[in-house]
């Protein structure tokens, strides 16, 4: 597992240029198959638009598509999807619709127009990293609860709940990498009497 950056959420653009109207629209993915869906959705949604040009990357396979639509070669598909590779993110689907103003805008101006409204989209879904997390369970007793916090709080454990019993139990995440250490912390602040558990790795960002 490594991290990886995308957008946190679905998100819409719009991009005018001489009368011409740019809609980009992107969302985060994980699978070819929720790409497809969502280029779909976005069909239906402007059924009159003359071009929806789309690029997505995923880690799935490593897939990489992306199409001009009928605007001519290198003009659409592929500043759109460069948009999503200088940003270095995956798991992420844009799909750029053209309205056709009335007035040619030339190669340059068709890559500048899909480049703002793909970029655009994108900012607007917010970029995130997702690193890799452990979720943790610590059982420690609660003279050792009050020795810990120190340690759980410098080491950047995100407690997510805290149950005071015959013991007190901890659950919590933490980046994977940083795992060995939260463990050596509570061995030397507790003496070894805590028990740590790795429940799991997951995806996040906190």
């Amino acid at each position: 597992m490594q991290s990886y950056k995308t957008i946190a959420s679905r998100s819409s653009f719009e991009y005018e240029d001489r009368k011409s109207v740019f809609i980009g629209d992107a969302a985060p993915v994980s699978r070819e198959s929720d790409a497809i869906a969502f280029i779909e959705a976005v069909k239906k949604k402007y059924p009159d638009a003359r071009h929806h040009v789309y690029a997505y990357v995923l880690r799935e396979n490593t897939t990489t598509r992306f199409t001009d639509d009928g605007e001519p070669q290198g003009t659409a598909g592929m500043p759109t999807l460069d948009v999503i590779r200088k940003n270095g993110c995956t798991d992420i689907v844009i799909v750029v619709t053209r309205y056709f103003g009335g007035t040619l805008l030339g190669t340059g101006g068709l890559v500048r127009a899909y480049t703002q409204a793909a970029l655009g989209a994108m900012k607007a879904g917010r970029l995130v990293t997702y690193d890799v997390y452990s979720k943790v369970e610590i059982s420690l007793s609660y003279a050792d609860h009050g020795r810990a916090q120190g340690a759980l709080a410098e080491l950047g454990l995100a407690v997510t709940d805290t149950v005071f019993a015959d013991n007190v139990r901890v659950l919590g995440m933490i980046k994977a990498e940083d795992y060995p250490k939260l463990c050596e912390r509570l061995i030397e602040a507790t003496s070894a009497r805590a028990e740590i558990r790795e429940l799991e790795r997951c995806y996040d960002y906190l």
